[in-house]
């Protein structure tokens, strides 16, 4: 599911399915009622879209019902939706990313130290990884 473009609708569904599954269409349908009031065959036209892309997978329960799983986790697609961002938006560099939502975010101090700490993380793992390369040559 590398390259798969959920939509806003989809992403709902998957929200569900990822606090909970499996879960069959009617308790999906259930479960989304308090944000959105879809019928019934909207989401499963929303299911069977995420099947066919690969997010999800169906199968019958044992007393035949379709059941639903997500084939992929939050993190694989939050990082998917990421980098499809980035790339969109800022020709695939983070540099700009980063300043942009510097600039243009309500950061705490708390936030910036976080932030602070992530990238200097991200530095020394690149650098391990730069020093291990070197010495397998």
């Amino acid at each position: 599911m590398s390259k798969t473009n959920i939509s806003e609708s989809e992403w709902l569904v998957m929200e569900v399915l990822w606090d909970s599954a499996p879960q069959t269409s009617q308790e999906v349908t259930q479960a989304l009622r308090s944000k959105k009031n879809w019928a019934d065959n909207t989401v499963r036209t929303l299911l069977t879209r995420l099947v066919k892309k690969g997010a999800l997978t169906a199968k019958a329960n044992p007393s035949g019902v379709r059941i639903f799983l997500p084939k992929v986790s939050r993190e694989a697609c939050i990082l998917a939706e990421g980098e499809s961002f980035m790339e969109r938006l800022f020709g695939g560099a983070a540099k700009p990313l980063l300043v942009h939502f510097a600039k243009h975010s309500n950061l705490s101090a708390q936030d910036v130290e976080e932030l602070k700490r992530l990238l200097d993380e991200s530095v020394e793992s690149d650098s391990a990884g730069l020093e291990q390369n070197n010495d397998k040559i």
